[in-house]
């Protein structure tokens, strides 16, 4: 090996050795909102399943990710999934906590059958409440629908808690159809959720 080469390949060396080293964790862009591939709820390890946009006619609503302990690319295997989970959203424009609500609700009656809606019947108008004691989700609000076994669904706005812990995975689990669901709210993201390009 001639000094020339030598040189350049020490050279080349120094230009790799000084390029950004990308975090193990590197966080996904979806609309401008940063998911993280992994976090922790109740003490567990979960890793980002999927993440996208809900639109509504030509208008961005919020961006959403799906939280699992492990990646599942099926709603049946997500429903079953053990251990904790999390579906972070974070609005992408101003809606009203009546509509955001109004569309929850349609949400659930389009994916749950009303024998599954009585059973979870308290727990849904808990969840009503949640959207009573805030106004309007503004833009960058998020808001974040964690499930814990043994204690329940808690819903967190900006970090704050909101309402009272709702203890039956059956009405975490009919929260999830609405995006996950047979008549999802947005096609391409209950693609997005399930980790599908």
């Amino acid at each position: 090996m001639n000094r020339r080469t030598i040189l350049r390949t020490l050279l080349a060396a120094a230009m790799l050795a000084a390029l950004p080293v990308m975090p193990a964790f590197a966080a996904v862009d979806v609309a401008g909102v940063k998911y993280d591939d992994s976090i922790t709820v109740g003490g567990q390890q979960l890793k980002l399943n999927g993440a996208g946009v809900r639109t509504k006619v030509i208008f961005k609503v919020y961006a959403a990710g799906l939280y699992l302990s492990e990646k599942k690319t099926t709603v049946p295997d997500v429903l079953a999934v053990p251990g904790p989970r999390r579906v972070a959203i974070t609005m992408l424009r101003e809606v009203p906590s009546d509509d955001f609500g109004k569309a929850f609700m349609e949400g659930l009656n389009a994916n749950t059958s009303k024998e599954e809606r009585n059973k979870i019947l308290p727990q849904i108008m808990k969840f009503g409440e949640v959207f009573a004691q805030t106004p309007a989700l503004k833009k960058g609000d998020q808001l974040s629908l964690d499930w814990t076994p043994n204690e329940g669904t808690q819903c967190y706005l900006n970090g704050k808690k909101l309402g009272d812990l709702m203890p039956d995975q059956a009405f975490y689990n009919a929260v999830l159809r609405i995006w996950l669901g047979d008549k999802p709210v947005d096609g391409s993201l209950k693609t997005a959720l399930l980790g599908e390009k």
